[in-house]
């Protein structure tokens, strides 16, 4: 499935991307561990487990911190990537009381119910990491998505520098997903001028419904089998995909000669890019993601006004979004350290069994 350029939203900044919220507030809650019966209750739903680890390995245990530091009550629960979850779990924390709801949404159509049902009993509604489009969120918390695109685009070509006229295939995410469709409007930026001027060939082009990764990788497959095996680089959406990818170029000993992107720096797509099975990957600060959601919704639950210094442009219904949008960072062999020393992911685990020797050898731990 391809997506008309038509449908491709466009961003509008108020200021500089990267934003941090430029709040006027007065006291965001209480300091200490937890909230009292009288504490506002924040409520979470997180999309899933399977598209990527990330939800639960570290959006969970980030909002979690800061919640507890803010003192306020919370509920974070995981719809698992069942619409009818999702839904069931924010009419709970309505039912609850809860002051302010912040969503991932599974896809529009959903989130926008949950969304509409929210401000219709007056509790206040986050966006989180993916925009609800045609939602009417009060704010919109993310990365700057496109450039997450370019920096994939751009981290391919690199990776096929001296490739001569290299067929690319695209494995996109999902198309009900505004992000996926904000990478790919990214990285076809950086692709579709080599595609355009001959200096790449554009290959097999698909969307994965729901991130899916097992699709990802069936229709990976069938993407070798249409080329004749002759695919030179892959631009996979997630580290979910590339890996999915990885393994199917496993089985045709493609593996460490055919150039995979990625995106979220999970363990796993870090690991792959040790072993040279993976070219790349996209770090995105989840603990400042998930830091200023916090900071948005005490600040809500506490009737205060937060202001953000960025906008985003709802990209069916045209409204203006206050939005806080963080930088993404492309992480190649030569900066997994980075993603180290920011604490994200655990020298323990990434260089564990085989992968102490690679870890040593570039000086990562």
């Amino acid at each position: 499935m391809h997506l008309p350029s038509s449908s491709r939203p466009r961003i509008a900044w108020a200021a500089a991307t990267g934003a941090v919220l430029a709040l006027t507030l007065t006291a965001c809650g209480q300091d200490g561990g937890g909230g009292g019966d009288d504490a506002p209750l924040i409520g979470v739903i997180l999309p899933d487990s399977a598209s990527s680890d990330r939800w639960e390995t570290a959006d969970r245990k980030y909002l979690e911190a800061a919640f507890e530091a803010a003192g306020v009550d919370y509920d974070i629960q995981n719809a698992q990537g069942s619409r009818e979850d999702f839904q069931t779990i924010a009419d709970q924390m309505l039912t609850k009381g809860a002051d302010v709801l912040v969503t991932v949404n599974l896809d529009s159509g959903t989130g926008k119910t949950v969304i509409e049902k929210a401000k219709s009993q007056g509790v206040a509604t986050i966006d989180y990491d993916r925009l609800t489009e045609d939602g009417g969120a009060d704010y919109y918390v993310s990365f700057d998505n496109e450039k997450v695109g370019v920096l994939q685009g751009e981290g391919l070509v690199s990776c096929l520098e001296g490739v001569a006229n290299p067929l690319v295939a695209e494995l996109n995410g999902s198309p009900t997903d505004n992000n996926a469709t904000l990478f790919k409007a990214g990285y076809d930026s950086v692709l579709q001028p080599l595609y355009d001027a001959g200096t790449f060939t554009k290959g097999p082009d698909e969307w994965v419904p729901d991130w899916d990764n097992a699709q990802g990788g069936t229709l990976f497959e069938q993407m070798l089998t249409d080329t004749g095996t002759e695919v030179d680089g892959v631009l996979a959406a997630n580290d979910g995909l590339a890996h999915a990818v990885i393994t199917v170029l496993e089985r045709n000993n493609l593996n460490g000669t055919v150039p995979v992107t990625g995106q979220d720096a999970t363990i796993q797509g870090l690991q792959n890019i040790l072993t040279g099975d993976q070219c790349m990957t996209v770090y995105k600060a989840i603990e400042q993601e998930a830091n200023a959601a916090a900071d948005l919704a005490v600040a809500l639950a506490n009737g205060e006004k937060p202001e953000t210094d960025a906008t985003v442009t709802d990209p069916v219904s045209g409204a203006e979004v206050a939005s806080v949008l963080l930088e993404p960072v492309a992480i190649t062999i030569e900066n997994i350290q980075t993603v180290v020393d920011d604490g994200f992911a655990d020298p323990a685990e990434l260089c564990a069994g085989e992968y102490a020797a690679l870890c040593t050898e570039h000086g990562i731990g």
